[in-house]
């Protein structure tokens, strides 16, 4: 093997060991002093391998993306999840769908649903204090959070839930929603792969499959978010019309994040000279799928909770800080605008984003307007939950700029910084705020090395 193999192989197996400990004496959401060490040295390992991997030949670079990819989840599941609870939510939704009752039926600690509380998911003879322990009316302690709340997953996100819980062993517990987890995470890499060998970078893949946001968000926490990544990457794999507009209308479906892929499927559609007739057409082909299949989704489950389906989405808004008057989003923006003003001017400029690429995107590059958008939205709202910022890991893999991978790196930053009691502007401007200018200044960089060439 070439020296640069060598390289990368250590360089994988090194990362592998941290990712490892990482999640097994790394910290937890509930005693996170450590994990932004641990993160620091994973992402370090991560920059040096991807920069080590891009001068190996082709077919080494191909079986270690592979390799490391799977070797990387392994170690993500080798511990239960560490900084999220979300997945008890997806395994009491898949178990309450299996009882024939819709999950956006009842919250987890309605009386009406008793009988299905399992002991590890409702455990007893506890102080229900631990990080990923909450009590419920009635002396009720659960793992789920939020459990006096309807759910707020999308329908085919809850088709997923009930799926990996159909095939689930049981009393496997947490465990299958891991391995879900990491089996989309290798299917998304090696979806990747395939798209990036056409194109003769397959390197590029890495990104992905060796990014710590992966393995922790994806696998360890077990995020349905990757599910949405894997339809969009597939949306983007086939050619325009409406095979992708239904791929990315099932990827809508598992999270509301993909919408904004949307504008990247119709880069150009705008584009000055063409005939109105022809840009409907183009649009149509995109949308009219992707909302029959985003309707048919919803259906089954209008038809038993009606409006109930909206579930939790207008209350987690609120809670998130993403209404009027609220301090807990949008910081870069209200660093230098009255709070008021930061949610309708996040808007303005998603949508001037969203239409920039509508008129002048490269219909032939859909992944770098669906880059552009997708980052500056989750710029400008700053959230503080990382694994939203997937979709980006995979949009950056198909499109090769790599400062944006500066956005998950931001939100893992700022997720332990929240669980350490540290919320507030300052803290939420910063990380997002460094994204920020590595966006700016990669883009000028690019533009100062293109012009030179």
């Amino acid at each position: 093997m070439g020296v640069r193999t060598v390289i990368t192989a250590a360089l994988l197996a090194a990362l592998t060991a941290v990712t490892a400990a990482t999640v097994r004496i790394g910290g937890d959401l509930g005693a996170p002093g450590h994990l932004l060490a641990w993160y620091g040295v994973g992402w370090a390992l991560f920059a040096a391998a991807v920069w080590a991997v891009r001068k190996v030949p082709r077919r080494a670079a191909v079986a270690l993306v592979l390799v490391g990819g799977v070797a990387l989840a392994a170690a993500a599941l080798s511990a239960p999840p560490r900084t999220s609870d979300d997945m008890y939510r997806y395994a009491w939704d898949g178990r309450v769908q299996a009882a024939g009752i819709s999950p956006y039926a009842y919250p987890p600690a309605a009386p009406e649903l008793a009988r299905l509380r399992d002991p590890w998911l409702f455990p007893s003879g506890t102080a229900c204090r631990a990080w990923d322990l909450h009590p419920a009316p009635g002396g009720v302690c659960t793992h789920i959070n939020r459990p006096t709340v309807h759910t707020i997953y999308p329908p085919v996100a809850e088709g997923w839930y009930l799926g990996v819980h159909a095939v689930s062993p049981a009393g496997s517990r947490h465990k299958p929603f891991q391995v879900a987890g990491a089996v989309l995470a290798v299917a998304t890499a090696g979806a990747l792969l395939l798209v990036l060998r056409r194109r003769g970078d397959p390197w590029r893949a890495a990104l992905w499959a060796w990014c710590p946001a992966v393995a922790f968000g994806a696998v360890n926490d077990a995020h349905v978010d990757t599910l949405g990544v894997l339809f969009m990457v597939l949306a983007f794999a086939v050619g325009p019309g409406v095979r992708r507009g239904a791929l990315l209308g099932a990827g809508i479906a598992v999270k509301l994040l993909p919408a904004l892929a949307l504008p990247g499927a119709l880069s150009g559609v705008l584009a000055p000279g063409r005939r109105w007739r022809d840009r409907l057409a183009e649009a149509a082909r995109v949308l009219v799928p992707a909302v029959l299949v985003i309707a048919l989704a919803y259906l089954p489950y209008v038809v038993v909770s009606g409006a109930g389906v909206i579930g939790y989405l207008p209350g987690y808004l609120h809670e998130e800080g993403y209404d009027a008057g609220s301090v807990g989003r949008f910081a870069l923006l209200r660093l230098v605008l009255p709070d008021a003003w930061a949610g309708p001017v996040a808007v303005a400029l998603i949508a001037l984003a969203a239409l920039y690429v509508l008129r002048f995107g490269d219909p032939q590059r859909p992944w770098r307007g669906a880059l552009l958008v997708t980052g500056t939205a989750l710029l400008v709202t700053s959230p503080g939950y990382y694994w939203y910022a997937l979709l980006v890991v995979a949009l950056v893999c198909l499109d090769g700029r790599w400062e944006w991978l500066s956005i998950p790196a931001a939100g893992m930053v700022l997720y332990v910084e929240g669980a350490e009691g540290l919320r507030g502007v300052p803290t939420q401007a910063w990380p997002f705020g460094l994204a920020a200018l590595t966006v700016v200044t990669g883009a000028l960089l690019r533009r100062r090395s293109s012009a030179a060439a």
